[in-house]
C-alpha cells in the first residue's frame, strides 16, 4: 500500500490516460541518461583494453545517438506498456473501492462508508435515520421485487435532495441514514420534513399497480465534542418515538427527551440520563 501511494504521488494518478504518456516519457529520458552515463564510463576502459575501433570522440557521438534512438524508443515502448498495465490496475482498484462503499440496490453509500462520513462530521450538522413505514407489508403483499422498487424510488428522491456536503446512505433493509449540513437546526429539520412530505405524495410503481408510502425519521444534532455513538443512539431513539407516535413523522431528539422527561424522572430511567446530561452540558437543552 505504501509503495502504491508513493507511486501515485510521484508519477501522477494512473486513472487518467495522460499520466501514462508522461510516465513513458519520463522513463525514456531516465533510460537514455543512464545509458549515456554507462557508455561514458565504459568507453575509456574499452579504449585502454584496445577494444575500441573508433576515435574516442566519434565513439561517444555514436553511442549517444544509439542511446537516444534505440534505448529511448525501446524503453519508451516498454514504459508505455507498463503504464497501460498500471492504468488498468488503478481503474480496477478505484472501481473496487467504489463498489466496497456502495449499496448495490440503491446506488447510495453503504453502512461502512456512512460510518466513516459520520466519524468525520464535526459541527453544524444533524444525523437523520430514516425508516420506510410498514415496509414488510409491501413485501408480503406485492413481493420482494416490489419492495426493491420502493427502495430504489426512495433512494432516488434522497439523492436528489441531499447533495453537496450532505451524505445519504442505505444502512440496510428499509433503513437509511443522512448527514444534513446547515448552520440552523430548524432549517435542517425543515428540509427533512420536506423530504418526508415529498415521499408521502409520490406514488411508486410496483408489480400489480402503485403504492404510496411514508417514512419516519429520527434526528440528532452533531457537534465536535459529542461522541458519534451518542449521536447515533439519540437519533435511533427519536426514530423509535416517531414510529410509536403513528409513523409518517420527523422527531428531533429534543422531542424524545421531552417525552421521556415528562413520562418519568431521570433517576428512574438510566438510559435517558446520559443524553439529558450531555444536552444540558453543551447548551442544547430541551
Amino acid at each position: 500500500m505504501k509503495w502504491w501511494i508513493s507511486l501515485q504521488a510521484e508519477l501522477g494518478n494512473f486513472q487518467q490516460r495522460r499520466t501514462i504518456y508522461i510516465f513513458a516519457l519520463k522513463m525514456s529520458f531516465i533510460a537514455v541518461i543512464l545509458s549515456v552515463a554507462i557508455i561514458l564510463v565504459m568507453l575509456p576502459v574499452l579504449r585502454w583494453l584496445g577494444l575500441l575501433p573508433l576515435p574516442i570522440l566519434d565513439a561517444i557521438r555514436l553511442s549517444i545517438l544509439f542511446a537516444w534512438f534505440i534505448g529511448g524508443i525501446v524503453s519508451g515502448a516498454l514504459a508505455l506498456l507498463a503504464g497501460y498495465a498500471i492504468h488498468k490496475l488503478a481503474v480496477s482498484r478505484a472501481e473496487f473501492e467504489r463498489l466496497s462503499r456502495t449499496d448495490m440496490l440503491s446506488g447510495l453509500l453503504n453502512r461502512r462508508a456512512f460510518t466513516e462520513a459520520l466519524d468525520e462530521a464535526q459541527s453544524d450538522a444533524s444525523l437523520v435515520i430514516f425508516d420506510v413505514d410498514r415496509f414488510k407489508t409491501i413485501n408480503d403483499r406485492y413481493g420482494h421485487a416490489s419492495g426493491d422498487a420502493v427502495i430504489v424510488a426512495v433512494s432516488q428522491i434522497f439523492s436528489s435532495i441531499f447533495e453537496g456536503r450532505d451524505v445519504i446512505a442505505r444502512l440496510g433493509g428499509e433503513e437509511f441514514g443522512a448527514i444534513v449540513h446547515g448552520h440552523d437546526m430548524a432549517e435542517r429539520v425543515a428540509r427533512i420534513e420536506g423530504v418526508k412530505a415529498l415521499i408521502a405524495d409520490q406514488a411508486i410503481a410496483v408489480e400489480g399497480g402503485a403504492v404510496k408510502i411514508t417514512i419516519s425519521a429520527g434526528v440528532a444534532d452533531i457537534w465536535s465534542e459529542r461522541k458519534k455513538e451518542v449521536v447515533y443512539a439519540a437519533a435511533d431513539k427519536a426514530l423509535y418515538l416517531a414510529k410509536a407516535l403513528g409513523r409518517n413523522r420527523v422527531v428531533h431528539e429534543s422531542e424524545w427527551l421531552n417525552h421521556v422527561w415528562h413520562r418519568s424522572p431521570v433517576e428512574e430511567d438510566p438510559e435517558t440520563a446520559p443524553y439529558l446530561a450531555e444536552q444540558h452540558r453543551y447548551g442544547h437543552g430541551i
